[in-house]
């Protein structure tokens, strides 16, 4: 089969494109911005790719089935060909559980934080205990290096977002992957662009709790009442809960990288790790709990914890110049700059954190966050705001409320010379943003670099 998908580049359909060629389909694909890495490593698994929507592809290619993303919308030329040619198409999840998922053991990660890391963790426990999952992540886990593969049935990981589906179907994604596990890590508001209040994200996923079976398994938060209340409106599978009652962490030193683990009061071990934070540590919980359901002893992942090594962009260390250390971190809601903020501090205690922020989601943009990013940013001791063009909303007010640690950048330039400005041998530099920030992260790198050649 060829299949054709618009907008290939996306981290969700690059990975259905990576699972359809190693499944042994042809792939073809488009996007509005074809770059390097993501084209490169698409192009390297022998997928012919395509710079922007021009619907002449669809006649080049001749799909026999096209593939669409969610970034796609009527009125664009490729989408109404599509139509208007009575072409057969499909979305991204839903030719994932036609052509993956069906037949195997699902497991399935959702929640508004942690999902990655989490999906991460499981894909690794399982892979150091001998089972060889697939899964499709969304990022890169360190010890893969790849975001999906099919890997060796029956078991796949599969990050289930709880973003729409497709133009025609508005459905969340994860309705469709049918999992038998299933972690529920916590539930906040998010994606106002879709979604109008807690309530309607609530209902996707009770759509979700809907699809699990009886003789599967729901891992949830205990400590969250938001899936408390999702889980009240009807559950028809066993509930094991983390964070209270079933999975605990007690005796956890100050950052959080040694916990012990408690399983219905017994002690299963000690997690000794490099990740950092209280929501780590829940993210561990999910993940131990999950491959349990699978077979694998505690003891057994709480070992493979000690050999996971992150994922890129999660908090991830970029680099050390200088005395001064750069991370990159995706955190884009104030939920997840705050336990962000949080694990960091806890593991450089007094040196100065400078926080730099890209408002730059959906969300972010519609100034849904403007009352609580202050407080979520308050562990820094300096904070960049960059305000973008297409914003919408003057940051000048968070950095109002931050008072003297705040300020405010209008371009790229003037956000690097601000850090620069700031950085002393031992400040830890935090940037984040659910986008490539420009490369500010090299720049500044390249930049503390020249500036100690000169030095």
């Amino acid at each position: 089969m060829h299949i054709h998908i618009l907008g290939i580049c996306g981290t969700f359909m690059a990975g259905v494109a990576l699972l359809a060629r190693a499944a042994g389909h042809t792939v073809s694909g488009c996007d509005a911005n074809v770059y390097p890495p993501m084209s490169t490593q698409l192009a390297d698994a022998g997928i012919a790719l395509r710079e922007g929507y021009d619907p002449s592809q669809l006649v080049e290619f001749k799909p026999d089935r096209v593939v669409v993303g969610n970034v796609m919308s009527r009125g664009r030329p490729i989408v109404e060909a599509l139509l208007d040619g009575n072409l057969p198409y499909t979305s991204g999840p839903a030719w994932l559980a036609e052509y993956v998922l069906r037949d195997r053991h699902v497991l399935a990660v959702a929640g508004t934080h942690g999902k990655t890391t989490t999906s991460s963790l499981l894909a690794w426990i399982l892979e150091d205990n001998g089972l060889e999952p697939g899964f499709l992540i969304g990022g890169i886990p360190a010890n893969f290096g790849q975001s999906a593969r099919l890997g060796r049935a029956p078991l796949f990981v599969v990050e289930a977002d709880e973003y729409d589906t497709a133009f025609f179907d508005k459905r969340s994604k994860f309705v469709h992957y049918r999992p038998r596990t299933l972690v529920l890590n916590n539930l906040e508001f998010d994606h106002a662009d879709i979604f109008p209040d807690l309530a309607a994200i609530q209902r996707q996923f009770h759509h979700l709790l809907r699809t699990v079976p009886s003789a599967g398994l729901i891992v949830t938060n205990g400590q969250d009442p938001h899936l408390a209340e999702v889980l009240a409106m009807g559950c028809w599978t066993p509930v094991e809960r983390f964070g209270v009652a079933d999975w605990e962490a007690r005796d956890a030193n100050a950052d959080g990288s040694i916990f012990a683990v408690h399983y219905r009061g017994e002690l299963q071990g000690r997690v000794e790790w490099t990740q950092a934070g209280v929501h780590n540590i829940h993210n561990a919980l999910a993940a131990i709990a999950a491959a349990h359901h699978v077979g694998v002893p505690a003891a057994s992942a709480i070992a493979a914890l000690a050999r996971f090594q992150g994922v890129k962009r999660r908090l991830e260390t970029r680099g050390t110049v200088n005395g001064v250390t750069v991370y990159d971190d995706f955190a884009h809601h104030p939920t997840a700059i705050t336990t962000t903020l949080a694990g960091l501090r806890a593991r450089v205690g007094n040196q100065p954190i400078i926080a730099v922020l890209e408002p730059r989601s959906n969300t972010m943009k519609l100034g849904v966050f403007k009352e609580s990013l202050a407080p979520a940013l308050m562990v820094a001791d300096t904070v960049i705001l960059y305000q973008a063009a297409d914003l919408g909303w003057d940051l000048g007010e968070v950095a109002a409320a931050l008072g003297a640690r705040g300020q405010v950048c209008h371009t790229l330039d003037e956000t690097l010379a601000a850090i620069q400005q700031q950085a002393n041998p031992g400040t830890q530099v935090l940037i984040m943003s659910n986008g490539g920030f420009g490369g500010l992260h090299e720049r500044l790198l390249t930049a503390l670099r020249a500036s100690s050649h000169q030095n």
